[in-house]
């Protein structure tokens, strides 16, 4: 059935991306107890294995059901565009407690049982201490599962921002927002996504802010209920090569030409980045790495762009051409499963 988001005209000029490290802490989490979703994580699943085993987070996962709602408050939309992780979890921890019991019994009916097991009912029974205890929970999973690679996440979700803005430019919102992802369709100023309930939202002006993610692949998320703006997540480009190790990204014969350093910074060059992503990812300085951008720029391999607090470097067509077809060149454009309305 489908899920209805009704754009007025004071919508059209409030809209806005944000990238969010507290979304992709929570759909981490729920990607550890999805198979599904593990395709593209093998590498990220394997290294972080003993970290997330020290972690208790059943309480956050009984929260997540396969389908139906989850609660607002554990992953609100973004505050800014590039709110730090602190400030978010700040607001997670400000929920109102009566509030934060109507969404967890909301998010808990949606799984047979769920409300009546001794984790349910210790929710439901101390809303203020269930606010505390889950605030604490995300946070420790950020710390172990998504802050050490957080560099490389952030560069992969702002290059997804930079590409599509320049579309929005280039073919207007309703060619944008169709090219996120298959299941979304735009129709006299409607924007419709298929999911298993029905749902309509007017966004009356609040406009709609759209988040990339790496961790809710393949599913497009929405449906926050008021007060919440209306949010679209979906998934980022770039994600097939986010995990590839930099010897796998580079042709022998490019690296006998360049370089091996140049050639691996070359080919890194999947989806723009800047300086300290590639160095967390090539395991090289910052400061080789800032010299060998400058001197693949400078022979017409990569231009530059400022995009907030960084400067984004990316392939030219010559680039493009001398970096082949390799692993870091192929580009995910979120096809897949959906899931809406909060619900995966």
């Amino acid at each position: 059935m489908p899920f209805h988001l009704h754009f007025g005209e004071a919508d059209l000029l409030r809209f806005r991306f944000a990238v969010s490290p507290l979304w992709e802490t929570q759909e981490a989490v729920r990607t550890l107890a999805r198979p599904e979703r593990h395709g593209y994580h093998l590498p990220w699943l394997r290294r972080i294995r003993s970290a997330a085993e020290g972690l208790e987070l059943a309480p956050l996962q009984l929260l997540m059901p396969m389908r139906g709602h989850t609660p607002d408050f554990l992953g609100p939309p973004p505050l800014g565009p590039a709110a730090p992780f602190e400030e978010e979890i700040a607001a997670v921890r400000a929920t109102d407690p009566a509030a934060a019991r109507d969404d967890m019994a909301k998010a808990l009916a949606c799984t047979p049982g769920a409300a009546d097991s001794p984790t349910g009912r210790a929710l439901l029974a101390d809303p203020p201490r269930a606010v505390r205890e889950l605030a604490e929970l995300m946070e420790r999973a950020w710390r172990a599962l998504i802050e050490p690679d957080w560099p490389r996440l952030r560069a992969l979700l702002e290059a997804d921002v930079a590409f599509h803005s320049r579309r929005l430019a280039e073919v207007g919102i309703e060619g944008l927002l169709t090219e996120l992802h298959p299941s979304l369709t735009w129709n006299d100023g409607t924007l419709t996504l298929t999911k298993t309930s029905e749902h309509v939202r007017v966004l009356d002006g609040q406009g709609l802010v759209l988040v990339p993610s790496v961790f809710s692949w393949p599913d497009v998320v929405s449906g926050f209920d008021p007060p919440w703006q209306p949010t679209v997540a979906y998934p980022a480009r770039g994600i097939a090569s986010l995990w590839t190790e930099a010897g796998a990204r580079t042709p022998e014969a490019l690296a006998r030409l360049l370089g091996r350093a140049r050639a691996d910074v070359l080919c890194a060059l999947g989806e723009p980045a800047g300086t300290t992503a590639l160095a967390h990812l090539l395991g090289l300085a910052p400061s080789s790495v800032s010299a060998h951008l400058s001197a693949l720029r400078d022979a017409g391999l990569l231009t530059s762009r400022r995009y907030g607090h960084q400067v984004l470097y990316e392939r030219t067509p010559l680039g493009i051409a001398l970096a082949g077809s390799h692993p870091g060149a192929v580009r995910l454009s979120g096809q897949g499963g959906l899931s809406a309305g909060r619900s995966d």
